[in-house]
């Protein structure tokens, strides 16, 4: 189930890679949490769904699931 619309995407995507890129002049300290954080961006991006917004109960994905009836 996605959680993670059109707009917010793209802007995680956007960041993401930043991030990524930056880590290549960042210092030994500070390159795996821009590694870290680049790549979270990117992975919910490219899947569209965040962990963080189901637990939050946020949904910014424009397709309404239904649940499946049994």
């Amino acid at each position: 189930m996605k959680n993670v619309g059109g707009g917010e995407r793209a802007l995680r995507a956007l960041f993401g890679s930043s991030f990524v890129l930056l880590d290549f002049f960042a210092t030994i300290q500070l390159e795996l949490v821009f590694l870290i954080v680049g790549l979270w961006g990117v992975f919910t991006s490219a899947f569209g769904y965040c962990p963080f917004n189901s637990l939050l109960g946020r949904n910014t994905c424009a397709i309404k699931y239904e649940e499946p009836s049994k």
